[in-house]
């Protein structure tokens, strides 16, 4: 039995010095990838704002860049006052979950569930606290810091909320 480990040993020890000298370099051995940038909002396009309730949006951002990024945040969100990121309205983010890493391929996509607080009534609308509702065609949303991507709703409608606070889930 000895005899056999020592001759498996060697045979090992053999082909792994053969493959050395032919260039071949074990798994192992290999040096790793170097990681993938941070996605960022240079990288990254809307891919959508879809309703998914009267509360509820679900953004979609899509890595446009020429290799795969990787993303692990939560979103930052603003009001576009009068349709114009300039003129936006910077609203606090509650996070929901955990942020995970996200490893986007080129033309890869990811989400985020955005919901607001709702505005009461018909028309006009009102809100709960009494405080005026907010109306903007669009929201800004940041990623990975450095400016952030403008999106209005798929359905063609506009963002409407009571306060400056939105719940958001990290990218997935």
């Amino acid at each position: 039995m000895k005899g056999t480990r020592s001759s498996v040993a060697l045979l090992a020890a053999g082909v792994l010095a053969a493959g050395l000298c032919a260039g071949i370099v074990p798994a192992a051995a290999a040096s790793p990838e170097a990681p993938a940038p941070a996605c960022t909002t240079s990288r990254l396009v809307p891919g959508g704002a879809q309703r998914v309730g009267s509360t509820q949006v679900r953004v979609t951002v899509i890595n446009e860049g020429p290799g795969p990024c990787v993303l692990k945040s939560f979103p930052t969100v603003a009001v576009a006052g009068s349709g114009s990121p300039g003129k936006g309205k910077a609203l606090s983010v509650v996070r929901q979950g955990q942020a995970r890493t996200v490893q986007l391929p080129a033309g890869g996509r990811a989400t985020t569930q955005l919901t607001f607080t709702p505005v009461l009534g018909e028309a006009d609308g009102y809100c709960a606290s009494g405080a005026d509702p907010v109306v903007a065609p669009s929201i800004v949303v940041g990623v990975g810091g450095g400016g952030g991507l403008q999106m209005a709703p798929d359905d063609g409608g506009e963002f409407a909320l009571c306060g400056a606070t939105v719940r958001a889930t990290a990218f997935h």
